[in-house]
Parts: structure tokens; C-alpha cells; sequence
């Protein structure tokens, strides 16, 4: 139950998100920053020693972990570059605006956010602690999930009114996901796989998606500050959790 609880703070962050990047785009930089921070901070002092108690209780192999980690990774990394190949196609034509390539990419960000609200469900069943930090986490990111989802569609000539019905299905998304997994256990081992998989992927989120992004406009103590305030936030949940 506390997995959905937790899921519906993510539609409220997604919502926002969206709204947020309509009123202050020219902040979103430092929302980045720190976003990136505790996407860090999740893998390096939750979901690794969760993953190192794993595997010594249950004596798996640590290699299998890790090469979910790079799978995790590099199947991000993989889709990202795939539909960045498209919009560099599209860009040869920048004087042509298509609606549908919004669209497809606000339902991709939505099948993101559904596997974010797993994500939630299966944190808890591996325990409580590791349930909610992997949901903060997913708080955190789903406020850029917000952010990207109202850009892609008003960047593609969608009206506002569109934009936000496909923001508020973005929202959705990661409380069907986490609803999900009321229905269905898994075993230790693949837990521990998904955790290894789930690090892999905030790794790339963080460092070389969100982190990137933010930099692109403007580097700063200031916005440096906020990516290790971000880390640090983590650490102290975790402690007290």
C-alpha cells in the first residue's frame, strides 16, 4: 500500500513538473542539478548496499548484478541515441514542425513513467527502505518527466490544450505501474537483477542526461552546489530511513 501512496506523489511531481516548465523555463537548469544529484545519491547509498546485502545473504553472483547494471545502461543509452537519429533527421527540415512526433514521444515518456511506478512496487518488495528512497528518486525525476513531456509536444506544434492532456496521462502512468505489482511476487534473485538494472539506468539518467542538460545552459558554483546538495539529501534519508 505504501507503494501507491508514494505513486501518487509521483502524478502530482509530473504534474507540476509540466506546469513548472510552462511558468519558469528559464530556471529549470538549477531543477536539474539537484535532480541529478539525488539520482546519484539513490545508486550510490541505497541501491548499491542494498544490492551488497543481497548478495551476501543470498550468496548470488555479483558479476550477474553487474552486468545488469550495464544493460541497465546501455539499453537507455541505446533508445536515447535511436530517437535522437530521428530528430536529427527531422532537424534537416526545422522549418517543418510535426504534431505526431510530440505525441510519440510523450507516450514513449509515458512507458517510462509506468516503469517508474513498477520500479516503486518492486523497491517494496525488496523492503520499506529501499521502496521509498527508489520512489524518491522517482519523485525527483518525474518533475523532469513533467518538463520534457509539455516541451516535446509544444515544440512540435501541439496546442497547449493537447499537451496537457498528455501530461496529466504521463502523471497517470506511474500509479498504474506501481498498482501493477499488487498482482505478482518475484523471487530474490530477480530483485536483485532489477536493482542492479534500475541502477544502471538513473546512472545514465543522472550523469549523462539530466546532469548534461543542465550544464548546457550555464555552469556554476551554484548550480554545482545544488547537484551535491542533491547527493547529500539522499545520504541523510537513507541514514535515518
Amino acid at each position: 500500500m505504501e507503494a501507491i501512496v508514494l505513486s501518487v506523489a509521483t502524478f502530482f511531481s509530473t504534474l507540476f513538473g509540466g506546469l513548472f516548465a510552462v511558468r519558469f523555463k528559464h530556471k529549470l537548469h538549477l531543477i536539474m542539478g539537484f535532480t541529478a544529484g539525488v539520482l546519484l545519491g539513490v545508486v550510490s547509498f541505497d541501491i548499491f548496499p542494498e544490492i551488497i546485502d543481497q548478495i551476501n545473504v543470498n550468496h548470488f553472483k555479483s558479476i550477474e548484478v553487474m552486468v545488469a547494471l550495464v544493460v541497465g545502461f546501455l539499453l537507455f543509452h541505446i533508445l536515447e541515441k535511436f530517437i535522437a537519429i530521428h530528430h536529427s533527421h527531422e532537424g534537416h527540415y526545422a522549418e517543418h514542425k510535426h504534431p505526431h512526433v510530440g505525441v510519440f514521444s510523450a507516450i514513449a515518456l509515458a512507458g517510462h513513467s509506468f516503469m517508474d511506478g513498477v520500479g516503486i512496487g518492486l523497491g517494496f518488495q525488496v523492503n520499506p527502505a529501499v521502496g521509498l528512497v527508489v520512489a524518491i528518486a522517482v519523485i525527483s525525476h518525474d518533475f523532469t518527466d513533467g518538463m520534457n513531456t509539455i516541451s516535446l509536444m509544444l515544440n512540435s506544434n501541439n496546442t497547449t490544450k493537447k499537451s496537457k492532456i498528455f501530461l496529466i496521462v504521463d502523471a497517470l502512468a506511474p500509479v498504474l505501474g506501481a498498482l501493477s505489482t499488487l498482482f505478482y511476487k518475484f523471487s530474490p534473485h530477480f530483485l536483485v537483477l532489477y536493482l542492479g538494472f534500475f541502477a544502471g539506468f538513473l546512472l545514465y539518467i543522472g550523469a549523462s542526461d539530466i546532469l548534461p542538460e543542465a550544464h548546457s545552459k550555464q555552469s556554476s558554483g551554484k548550480l554545482i552546489a545544488l547537484t551535491v546538495l542533491g547527493a547529500g539529501f539522499v545520504f541523510l534519508v537513507t541514514r535515518f530511513t
